[in-house]
């Protein structure tokens, strides 16, 4: 079977669209997201979606299911808050590990039945790591501007557990994403580095992050090239962005970072910006039509979808970008 990297050099890949819309679709309640293992918790864990891999595994390996039907290469684990930092809010701190290895493994069960059945477009995972909901940058509190709410190390054993778990559970691809302080991003890539290097093993590396609003930059200041140069020592097939934008506002950031890097390039914007009630109303046929400016300039080699993203939206992209060749990378890349 042809790798990741050889596949980026042929066609443009299509990652999946978003997990919490979709499991957004079930309504599960308090006792849904607590199954019988969690029914005597002494915390609410509505909300908790990583959670649901333990608790509902049919719905998350259906969502998988459906965004391979309608075309994706790639999908995403549900474990975008598998950290011991961020499941401090629902005090499970204790199962990070399994969090994390369940949701990897119940997505490359659905990415070999697929693969099983198309060996021609084999199917990818990619193991999920998210921003934690701490800040290593910038200080909480407006009152003490030195103060840090989370040190480097801690983040770094905190991501450190969750890739092993991500590996173990038969993640192909570690995908560390929505970014919005480039020093938790850091952090993230030093943990990969030492499994790496403890393993003796090679991951392939995305990286994508986030532009928070029109000025351009990431939260904690970057523009979209200063955030390229502070995460290219690390060796990556891809860099990208996610999230807060809609696709057509991801323009001009793909463009500097495009021209700029020898690795290939992501993207998977929202459904456009949130209404007023923070819902995402564009359709699959209006962000797939934004998304043709990306293939029409030769800007992507990863593209696919975030927040209010469905299995539509995907099918929608799937079908715009297999006439278009991917963004021409240069050989040593890899």
């Amino acid at each position: 079977m042809k790798s990741i990297e050889e596949i980026l050099q042929e066609r443009i890949l299509v990652l999946d669209g978003a997990m919490g819309t979709m499991l957004q679709r079930y309504k599960f309640e308090e006792e849904d997201f607590r199954g019988d293992r969690f029914k005597d918790w002494k915390h609410p864990l509505k909300g908790n979606n990583d959670l649901l891999s333990l608790t509902q595994p049919e719905a998350i390996a259906e969502v998988h299911r459906k965004y391979f039907t309608a075309g994706a290469d790639i999908v995403e684990t549900n474990t975008f808050s598998g950290t011991t930092i961020a499941m401090a809010d629902y005090h499970m701190e204790d199962l990070v590990y399994e969090l994390n290895y369940e949701s990897a493994r119940i997505a490359k069960e659905v990415a070999t039945e697929f693969t099983e059945k198309e060996p021609h477009k084999p199917r990818f995972v990619a193991g999920s790591i998210g921003p934690t909901n701490k800040t290593a940058s910038m200080s909480p509190d407006v009152n003490d501007p030195g103060f840090r709410a989370v040190s480097f190390d801690e983040l770094r054993e905190s991501y450190k557990e969750q890739v092993e778990a991500l590996l173990d559970g038969g993640s192909d691809i570690l995908l560390v994403e929505t970014i919005f302080d480039t020093l938790n991003a850091k952090a993230a890539l030093f943990a990969i580095e030492e499994v790496k290097d403890e393993r003796n093993i090679e991951v392939p590396i995305m990286v994508s992050g986030t532009i928070t609003d029109a000025s351009g930059r990431t939260l904690s200041g970057q523009t979209a090239e200063a955030f390229l140069i502070s995460i290219s020592h690390i060796p990556i097939i891809s860099v990208g962005f996610n999230c807060a934008l809609g696709a057509k506002q991801l323009v001009p950031h793909l463009e500097v970072v495009s021209a700029k890097t020898s690795y290939g390039v992501s993207a998977h914007p929202n459904a456009g910006l949130p209404n007023a009630f923070g819902e995402y109303d564009e359709s699959p046929e209006e962000m797939a039509s934004q998304i043709k400016e990306y293939v029409e300039k030769g800007l992507v080699n990863i593209v696919g979808g975030c927040c209010g993203t469905t299995p539509d939206h995907i099918k929608a992209i799937a079908d715009l970008v297999k006439d278009y060749a991917p963004r021409k990378l240069t050989v040593d890349s890899f």
